[in-house]
């Protein structure tokens, strides 16, 4: 697969999460993938496998009462298998409101998503919402 389809492999992954479209999602993951999310908070760590990257994403909805969004802005890919995607996180938690940018590096293999790294612009604000 080159850029264009990898990119929009990402986008519709995106489009997914915010659905809350699971069996999308979890058709673009390869069953070994792996999500690192950085930070102290209650949700931070290696997500170890497709099951727990997706309760990952569950858990992001589930505590939030559903609101939360993460709203693509940008996406470029490098036509060997990466892709960063810029977004913007929002949500309501507990009396506590979020809105952070956050840049994912995917990394993609036969058009699947092997592994994702979350890098926040506001980590402090991300643990805090998240404590």
């Amino acid at each position: 697969m080159g850029a264009a389809e990898d990119v929009a492999l990402v986008r519709r992954g995106y489009e997914a999460f915010n659905a809350g479209d699971v069996d999308t999602l979890t058709g673009l993951f390869v069953e070994s993938a792996s999500w690192h999310t950085p930070g102290r908070g209650s949700l931070a760590g290696i997500h170890e496998g497709r099951d727990a990257t997706l309760a990952y994403f569950g858990e992001l909805g589930r505590q939030t009462g559903g609101n939360f969004r993460a709203d693509l802005q940008h996406v470029a890919g490098d036509g060997d298998g990466y892709v960063i995607a810029i977004h913007h996180n929002s949500g309501d938690r507990d009396g506590k409101h979020l809105e952070v940018d956050c840049c994912i590096v995917f990394e993609l293999k036969d058009g699947r998503i092997t592994d994702g790294r979350e890098h926040f612009n506001d980590l402090y604000a991300w643990d805090e919402f998240w404590s």
